[in-house]
């Protein structure tokens, strides 16, 4: 009897090039698992590597039912998008459809960290938290999606060292929930004060604290983007290059510069590092709240933070979600740029002060971008080492004028 033609007959043949050490230790390992040739163990090493795990979705699965879409109130709407009074929870799990947002682009809150001595209850109490919005921003997000979550640091009571809470959090969204870290970004604040007072200028122990983490991740590898959409000026040496030209040539870090670096492409690549300064204290919002002795929101992100990734990950039309709205800047950004939004927002007072964003006309975006902002370099004032002594004890004690002075006050008192 003649053997049935197979529907998908194996026609192709692939050469592996291999050493004859590497062919029999290969072929003691296909016989060892019961394989009768190379190619059936090959084939079943490919079966192997190429399934794709689905997400574990956490320790803790949430329970729709917790949040219904009823406890969501509408606040206020406009031409592109809305502010919802209420959980965000209730949005991301059931007022929202899946894979229907291009971009949620949030700062949650900091200040939930429970912080312990020795740094990790802090993260895990955290990650517990945040869990639930993980599993709802999975749920919603388009595979051509993104994540990007503003971040701050924290620091360990009554020491100089700092939480993990942040970077365990973003442990757990990858490996817990399957989130892809695209990329890290570094909101530097020059104009940030020297914080914590206690360890940068009293002890004179630690540096000036003066970045968010901004994690940027997606479901899948790759969520759509195009970095010609903020571009920023080129340095006065590039400008001076492309005016003048540049001789294609081996640097001495071993990259071979081509004379394609000579092509105008309207503007440089940004770094991860964005400097934007967050001096706002007046405005249309500021001065609404104080008219209306409504609270200031305390953590407000400036606008050019959301707008660089609004600009960089969507399309006009696009929706972008923010589940800790606060005062909505990322609301106020999104509108000015023609994509559909939502704000999610618990704290009515909060939303009373973003109401001024959008009324009694659209607050636009700011028209100041700054100047560049330069950074020393390391060491750049030259210093006599054996004039400034180390603190051998790391800053466990105040230095000895400011003890003085602290027991001088108590005596008084």
């Amino acid at each position: 009897m003649a053997r049935p033609k197979a529907t998908n007959p194996r026609t192709k043949a692939a050469n592996v090039r291999l050493t004859e050490e590497e062919r029999s230790e290969i072929e003691a390992a296909a016989a060892a698992q019961g394989f009768s040739s190379l190619s059936e163990y090959f084939r079943a090493l490919h079966a192997q590597f190429s399934q794709v795990e689905e997400p574990d979705l956490g320790q803790k699965k949430t329970n729709p039912r917790d949040f219904p879409a009823k406890l969501l109130r509408p606040f206020h709407k406009t031409e592109h998008g809305e502010i919802l009074w209420g959980d965000s929870r209730s949005y991301l799990f059931n007022k929202a459809k899946e894979n229907s947002v291009d971009l949620i682009m949030t700062s949650p809150p900091f200040g939930l960290v429970r912080k312990k001595s020795y740094g990790n209850e802090d993260a895990d109490r955290y990650c517990d938290w945040f869990r639930p919005f993980a599993e709802g921003a999975h749920r919603v997000l388009k595979d051509t999606g993104s994540l990007v979550i503003d971040i701050g640091g924290a620091w360990v009571p009554g020491q100089p060292t700092r939480s993990l809470y942040h970077f365990k959090l973003l442990v757990m969204l990858v490996e817990e929930y399957g989130f892809h870290l695209c990329q890290e970004h570094y909101w530097f604040n020059p104009s940030k004060l020297p914080t914590p007072a206690e360890w940068v200028n009293v002890r004179r122990v630690r540096v000036k604290d003066a970045v968010n983490t901004v994690w940027w991740l997606s479901k899948t590898p790759f969520p759509k983007a195009n970095n010609k959409r903020v571009l920023q000026p080129y340095s006065k040496s590039m400008k001076h290059l492309l005016k003048n030209g540049y001789k294609a040539k081996l640097r001495p870090s071993g990259h071979e510069i081509s004379d394609k670096f000579n092509k105008d492409n309207g503007g440089s690549v940004p770094p991860n590092l964005l400097a934007i300064a967050n001096t706002e204290s007046n405005g249309r919002y500021q001065d609404n709240c104080r008219a209306e002795n409504i609270p200031i929101h305390p953590a407000r992100f400036p606008a050019q933070l959301p707008e660089y990734f609004i600009r960089f990950l969507t399309d006009p039309g696009d929706l972008v979600v923010d589940p800790f709205g606060g005062s909505c800047v990322t609301g106020v950004v999104a509108e000015n740029l023609k994509r559909r939004w939502t704000c999610c927002e618990l704290s009515e007072e909060y939303l009373l002060g973003a109401r001024a964003r959008f009324e009694p006309t659209l607050q636009p975006l700011p028209k100041d971008r700054g100047v560049p902002y330069e950074i020393a370099s390391p060491c750049a004032l030259p210093v006599k080492e054996e004039n400034v002594p180390l603190f051998e004890d790391g800053g466990a004690q105040r230095p000895a004028s400011m003890r003085k002075k602290a027991t001088s006050k108590i005596a008084a008192e």
